[in-house]
């Protein structure tokens, strides 16, 4: 069903127009880049920082569980693009599949940052679907993979945020310098 999926957008979806866009937010996923330099710039603003410190903890778990441990584990081979002599404007990595590291970062750091502002609850969710469905669109991950991700991350962003919590008790200097 998997394969059905993917060929389901390839036919419906999959168009000159949208390839750019696609590739934009798969990039964006590519090393949690986005999600990081995010962080990077919340971690100035004092209202932002306990939010920042969540998506980075989440991001972090993220790496050990989903990269680190489950994809080595689980060692599922990646679909293939149809026509081999395709070319991708994004990366192909030689990594497994299951789950997608793209859509475990991107949700555990979108929903650990969605609390910061009422828009946020509904962008950053958004950008990170964005993001993990444009690995079906390039043929990267399985659709269950990416769901896979995307439930991973989300529930890693929990724990994330109570860690945030508790250290922004012990280290309130930090969370609100005055």
């Amino acid at each position: 069903m998997d394969l059905q999926i993917l060929d389901w957008i390839r036919e419906n979806i999959y168009c000159d127009w949208l390839t750019p866009a696609m590739a934009l937010f798969s990039w964006m996923g590519e090393g949690a880049a986005f999600w990081l330099l995010l962080c990077g710039v919340l971690l100035w603003r004092k209202d932002s920082r306990r939010y920042a410190v969540a998506a980075l903890l989440a991001m972090l778990l993220s790496l050990l569980l989903c990269n680190l441990a489950l994809k080595p584990l689980v060692a599922r081979p990646r679909p293939f693009l149809p026509g081999e002599d395709a070319v991708l404007p994004v990366l192909r990595t030689g990594d497994y599949s299951f789950p997608s590291g793209h859509a475990s970062a991107s949700f555990a750091a979108a929903i650990a940052l969605s609390g910061w502002r009422r828009w946020g609850r509904i962008l950053f969710p958004l950008l990170a679907a964005c993001i993990a469905f444009s690995r079906l669109y390039f043929y990267l991950h399985y659709p269950g993979d990416v769901l896979a991700g995307a439930l991973l991350g989300t529930a890693l962003s929990w724990p994330a945020l109570w860690m945030a919590g508790r250290l922004q008790q012990k280290w309130p200097c930090f969370f609100d310098p005055s």
